[in-house]
């Protein structure tokens, strides 16, 4: 064994922690905000009874049962909620692979149909290009009986060379607003000031 090989299996199994590390941390600020521990009251009532059915860095599946908290004024999924949904699961997606703190900076969603309270839906966020600070994020959403697609959201996000790591020696206070880090404040204060806008779902 040469002198090099012994350093480059330990620099090989770094690199492996730090995928699956990011992977986890993902998954764990996914697990949060399911159980209310951080973010708004909105990220909690929009992904109600979401279960994660696979998770690889950069591709995730979910499923679903659209909660009651999420109705329209005709029963369907409030396309708000729906929105919000396909946004924070992107951001989980492209965590997963980057492992940095991340933020939107281009996001559409595409309407194919409607879903009713309590019906199943299939979710997949995927990875789709990776520009260096730019990442693009698909997310899918399709009806679990016939794989009918319901929506579709797609969105650029950037990041910066922060990493989970590094959130415990940052002043988040000294940050201007522009900089956008939503994860970083969700991480760090145990909350989240991402959602500019408020959905009344009771109308």
């Amino acid at each position: 064994m040469s002198k090099r090989e012994p350093e480059i299996a330990e620099s090989e199994k770094k690199i492996g922690e730090t995928k699956a590390d990011s992977l986890q941390t993902s998954l764990a600020w996914l697990h949060d905000v399911l159980r209310g521990k951080i973010g708004h009251g909105l990220d909690t009532r929009v992904l109600e009874g979401l279960r994660v059915v696979h998770a690889e860095k950069g591709l995730m599946r979910f499923d679903l049962v659209v909660p009651d908290g999420v109705s329209d004024a005709d029963g369907n999924w409030h396309v708000g909620a729906l929105a919000s949904l396909l946004d924070l699961l992107g951001g989980v997606a492209i965590f997963s692979f980057a492992n940095r703190i991340i933020t939107s900076v281009d996001f559409n969603v595409s309407y194919y149909s409607t879903a009713k309270i309590q019906e199943h839906v299939e979710i997949e966020s995927k990875v789709t290009a990776n520009r260096g600070k730019l990442i693009h994020v698909v997310v899918e959403v399709r009806r679990k009986e016939n794989g009918e697609l319901i929506a579709v959201g797609k969105q650029w996000m950037a990041s910066n060379k922060l990493t989970v790591a590094q959130l415990k020696f940052v002043d988040l206070q000294t940050l201007p607003d522009i900089s956008g880090l939503r994860w970083l404040e969700a991480l760090h204060y145990g909350q989240s000031r991402r959602w500019q806008w408020r959905i009344d779902f009771s109308k």
